[in-house]
């Protein structure tokens, strides 16, 4: 207690505990600082944005105090309207803070161009599996006179000939056009005596 009355002490007593509650004063006010600045415990629900044009993203976005970045386009999706949102990331309803980026994968124009392959002078059935497998549709098949029976002769697109290489879009039709066997060169009577033979072979 003699200790307390000493002038110096007490002074220096005082001294300390100005500092203890400044200290104490700043450290509560950067944790306050802090909290607002972080924005500790305030989140937004990501708006869905799926079928939304980019125009309409924006809006959206800036009004939820949002960001956006587009990553790519994604296979075409004749169920989406072009250049709409395909997917996101973050996904809608999730939980985020303001001023995040929200990654979008837009739908493109329309279906990729793929390469026609080449399949001439191959057999119809092994043509057809080699032009679905590139994404094409087979169409109308034709037979015309060729000695090369279920060969393919000639491709088409909407009419137009179409070579291996061509450019098409992804789920265009192509035609075929192949032999029927019969070798235009020879008589008729030799045709007929022909399929006569193969038959007696078989």
């Amino acid at each position: 207690m003699k200790l307390l009355k000493n002038p110096t002490i007490r002074f220096w007593l005082t001294q300390v505990g100005l500092a203890l509650v400044v200290i104490g004063l700043l450290i509560f006010g950067l944790l306050k600082f802090l909290n607002v600045w972080t924005r500790h415990d305030q989140f937004i629900s990501v708006p869905d944005l799926s079928r939304k044009t980019l125009a309409e993203v924006q809006i959206i976005l800036e009004k939820e105090q949002l960001r956006y970045e587009v990553l790519d386009s994604a296979t075409y999706n004749p169920k989406f309207p072009k250049f709409s949102v395909i997917s996101q990331s973050p996904e809608a309803g999730e939980k985020v803070k303001k001023n995040r980026k929200i990654y979008l994968t837009l739908n493109p124009s329309s279906y990729q161009k793929v390469s026609v392959p080449r399949v001439i002078q191959i057999t119809r059935r092994s043509a057809e599996a080699t032009i679905k497998a590139v994404g094409l549709v087979v169409g109308k098949v034709t037979y015309v006179d060729n000695i090369g029976k279920d060969m393919v002769l000639k491709m088409s697109y909407k009419g137009k000939e179409v070579h291996p290489g061509d450019l098409l879009t992804k789920t265009s039709v192509v035609d075929l056009e192949c032999g029927n066997g019969i070798d235009p060169n020879l008589p008729a009577s030799m045709q007929i005596q022909t399929s006569e033979e193969e038959i007696s072979v078989e």
